[in-house]
């Protein structure tokens, strides 16, 4: 394997975490103290990403990546845009950044985003860490616009395709799914009328098993989703999830 990497293009990574607090992007923590006072101080955060290595296709790329900072193999991936523009990074803590590392400014980024359980990741450190879509830090290079771009291909994405259940355990409750939902949306959803469409779905199998909650919660009743069923269904109509 050629481990020598492409100096002008990249991938970027966009995981994005589900738990009881909603939907959450992982970043990695930016530092640079150069004791100059003509360098400014770099302090903030950043998606994680790396040059392609020549013999790579950009998937392998991405899976290198995902598997280095999470420890996870395969889960749901999406390559969804290519960043180009020649004045993308133009900022002069991140110019210092590159410069830093010997590497050139005009890169092209590939994109890609990953959904999972928050809880699957064990964070290895405090330089990396889950924040809320809502509420994201600092962040350095174009990678604002990035999550953005991202976070409005995936809310697409829900409405047409099952990558919800990406973000559930095997077995679910419907008002897990429900909140996947609308922390995904951004949007309120009217329980009752969720819960009419959802067990309409033929995919959304209802189990023999309740989870038992709090002292002050009634048992609720397990789901899974069938790939099976979806597939079959799908390929005959034009579905929407919910």
């Amino acid at each position: 394997m050629d481990f020598r990497k492409i100096p002008n293009i990249s991938v970027d990574c966009v995981i994005f975490g589900f738990d009881q607090d909603g939907i959450s992007i992982l970043l990695s923590k930016r530092t640079l103290q150069m004791y100059d006072d003509k360098y400014p101080v770099i302090d903030d955060w950043v998606l994680t990403g790396d040059h392609v290595m020549k013999s790579e296709r950009l998937d392998e790329s991405a899976e290198r990546i995902f598997k280095e900072l999470t420890g996870l193999g395969k889960v749901y991936k999406k390559q969804f845009r290519t960043f180009g523009n020649p004045t993308r990074i133009k900022n002069e803590k991140d110019l210092l950044w590159l410069k830093s590392r010997g590497v050139n400014p005009r890169v092209m980024s590939v994109a890609y985003y990953f959904l999972l359980p928050a809880e699957s990741v064990q964070l290895k450190d405090e330089n990396i860490q889950w924040y809320p879509i809502q509420k994201l830090p600092k962040l350095g290079f174009d990678h604002e616009e990035i999550i953005r771009q991202a976070y409005a291909d995936l809310q697409l994405k829900v409405m047409s395709e099952p990558v919800i259940f990406e973000f559930l355990d095997d077995r679910f409750t419907l008002n897990e799914l429900q909140f996947a939902y609308e922390s995904v949306l951004d949007v309120e959803i009217d329980n009752r009328n969720f819960r009419k469409k959802a067990i309409s779905k033929a995919y959304i199998v209802p189990l023999d098993e309740k989870r038992v909650g709090g002292a002050s919660k009634k048992p609720a009743g397990l789901y899974m989703f069938s790939r099976d069923i979806y597939e079959k269904i799908s390929r005959k109509y034009h579905i929407i999830n919910i």
